[in-house]
């Protein structure tokens, strides 16, 4: 079959057409084409001149859409490619200028450092020209002097590898405090609105006392004064729970802590027996009749290992009561976390914070000395009553902080006021036992795994055991998942991004810093007006309190609850916990807490061979504003750090 046109029809397949009306068809095989009828096969002349043109138009508006359309193409891609390569570039420092020893943006020594000052591997001192007002910043450097210009050389590209130092970090951390920007309002604040609308109400009550009359409950606590804390109140919960009278608390000597303290020594007992009077009995010893048992040869010593973490109420009911009813006394020995939070019955979660808040007040002597801690540090001249002072130090401890000159209220005022007197508390959670455990790198190298291995040894027999026969994820792997407390270095890198400028007051607090005074020294070079309890009180003043690590602890709980603003570097911390809790539920909502969610910090710290500056400051600002949210504690998380729950606080809204 020849080929045909399309637009042509073949006259076999055409159908006849039918005269419709009379009037003759368009064709007909018996009719002869006319002008008015044409063939539809047959064009005429004139459609065909019509058609050609229609065509060509046709033709060449595809040849410019297709122009159009590969032009288009060719720039998309163009773009995509520049941006990726952009990116690249910046995210692997730029390799031409590698390939030629230099970084692509190098950082500048401020022009008031000689050229003849600096060396490789050399121990650089920033000292500006005004002579009043010196910042020193020890820090390595690796440089390289071109055209008498100074320049700090990076070498590499950036590796998920944590090697313990932020010396590049540090040296951008130095440049940005000399900006002295001003700060951001939100450093000091708290989101009002929502946080004024919890208020305390723990010490309301709805039932009647208890007389505890199914028996005697002990409880020797271990930890420090923190965790010892948290296990007086839960066994206060308990002793409700189980209709039964409790003897004071007593203290387990820990061969971390060093510290003898009783529970007299550290909080005032006659307070806690009489404002727990209306909940429970507490006495002060077992009766006579009771004190000559074998505890432990009649069954009514219950450890650790005998009590679940966190266990329920029907635990208790199920498992302690009958003992309780056989032997008359039961002794807890440890009691670590062995209550939990949820399901608990609304009035004793309640009892809970009654007795966090407002039962264990400590005792005058801490007060006292506390007061002269926060008087010291918001001002040398006088201060003035934060919303949580007298609840913190005492009625008579709090008056002490007031100004010596009540008759001038426009000098108050203007103390009260002053820049000076803000101070920002910092817990930095880097004691040994806290970097021991945390089987995380901290730059020390073989010395350092050597010190916290034989430490462990002694202090965390199992611990030890285990990571000798199980494999345990990686250093770097525990840092990516933010499981490693943060270094000196990294909580100064954080509060400088967060826009504290370096005349603020900061006061730390902490036992012994891993690594001491050299460990400190990024801290106290970037924040000269850093102090801590040892440098606010005189040697007479500290006297009492040596060797008694949890009264220094109690001071150094003082100090944080108090401060105009406080930073954690360690959520996990009991202290820190304790702490914030305590001033959300009685700072008024004025009391802000800064919470570093180590994971998303430790991957931006991770970057720090590479990132800008000011990304890294953007970048740190939002991960802290994401934590600084209002809201209701999230089941099954502690009242202690969490108190605005409708058990501790009222909301108003």
């Amino acid at each position: 079959m020849e080929h045909e046109r399309p637009d042509v029809e073949r006259p076999e397949s055409r159908d006849l057409l039918l005269p419709v009306c009379g009037v003759p068809p368009a064709y007909s095989p018996l009719l002869s084409p006319t002008r008015f009828f044409p063939l539809s096969g047959e064009p005429s002349p004139r459609q065909t001149i019509k058609r050609g043109k229609k065509n060509r138009l046709i033709r060449t508006w595809y040849e410019q859409r297709t122009a159009t359309t590969a032009i288009g193409v060719i720039v998309i891609l163009g773009v995509f490619f520049l941006v990726n390569w952009l990116m690249l570039s910046r995210l692997h420092e730029g390799r031409v200028w590698l390939r030629k020893g230099f970084a692509k943006n190098t950082y500048q020594i401020p022009k008031w450092v000689s050229s003849t000052q600096v060396k490789k591997n050399y121990k650089l001192s920033c000292l500006p020209r005004k002579q009043n007002n010196r910042l020193k910043i020890s820090m390595m450097y690796n440089v390289v002097v071109v055209d008498q210009n100074v320049e700090v050389r990076r070498f590499g590209k950036s590796k998920r590898k944590h090697n313990g130092t932020y010396d590049r970090m540090l040296g951008l951390a130095a440049q940005a405090l000399l900006e002295n920007k001003r700060e951001p309002k939100e450093l000091w604040q708290e989101p009002k609105a929502q946080a004024l609308a919890w208020k305390p109400c723990a010490d309301q009550r709805s039932w009647s006392p208890d007389d505890g009359e199914n028996g005697y409950i002990m409880v020797t606590a271990n930890g420090g004064i923190n965790q010892q804390r948290v296990a007086v109140c839960n066994i206060v919960v308990v002793a409700r729970l189980l209709n039964a009278s409790l003897v004071i608390p007593k203290f387990m000597l820990s061969d971390v802590w060093t510290d003898a303290s009783q529970f007299g020594d550290i909080y005032q007992e006659e307070h806690f027996i009489k404002y727990l009077s209306p909940d429970i009995r507490i006495v002060k010893e077992l009766p006579k009749e009771l004190r000559s048992l074998d505890l432990e040869a009649i069954g009514s010593v219950v450890t650790d290992v005998d009590v679940m973490k966190e266990a329920k109420p029907d635990f208790y009911m199920k498992h302690i009561l009958p003992i309780l009813h056989k032997n008359k006394v039961i002794h807890f020995v440890g009691f670590s976390n062995r209550l939990a939070f949820d399901p608990m019955p609304f009035d004793l979660q309640r009892l809970r914070c009654r007795c966090n808040f407002h039962a264990l007040n400590f005792v005058p002597r801490i007060q006292e000395t506390g007061a002269l801690i926060v008087k010291r540090l918001r001002n040398s001249s006088g201060s003035y009553l934060a919303p949580l002072d007298v609840h913190l130090l005492g009625p008579k401890s709090a008056s002490s902080l007031i100004l010596d000159n009540k008759s001038d209220p426009p000098a108050r005022k203007k103390a009260s006021s002053s820049i000076s007197s803000k101070y920002l508390a910092l817990h930095l959670r880097f004691e040994i036992d806290m970097v021991a455990h945390s089987l995380c790198y901290f730059g020390g190298g073989e010395r350092e795994q050597k010190e916290l291995d034989s430490y462990r040894q002694k202090h965390f027999p199992s611990l030890s055991t285990l990571t000798k026969t199980k494999k345990f994820p990686s250093p770097d792997a525990l840092r990516t998942e933010g499981l490693c407390p943060l270094t000196p270095e990294e909580a100064v890198l954080m509060l400088v991004a967060l826009g504290f400028n370096r005349e603020t007051r900061v006061f730390v607090a902490g036992a012994h810093i891993y690594g001491g005074n050299k460990r400190l020294a990024a801290l106290t070079s970037l924040y000269p007006n850093l102090v801590t309890k040892e440098k606010l009180l005189s040697p007479s003043e500290l006297q009492p309190f040596k060797n008694f690590s949890s009264q220094l602890a109690a001071l150094d709980f003082i100090g944080c609850a108090a401060a105009n603003a406080f930073a954690m570097t360690d959520s996990g911390s009991q202290l820190s916990s304790l702490v914030s809790g305590y001033r959300i539920y009685y700072g008024g909502g004025k009391m802000p807490t800064i919470r570093p969610n180590k994971r998303r910090l430790s991957d931006i710290l991770l970057k720090n061979n590479t990132i800008a500056w000011n990304v890294f400051e953007k970048r740190v600002r939002k991960a802290i504003r994401q934590t600084k949210h209002v809201f209701a504690r999230p089941t099954g998380r502690s009242v202690y750090r969490y108190p605005r729950c409708k058990e501790c606080m009222c909301n108003d809204q």
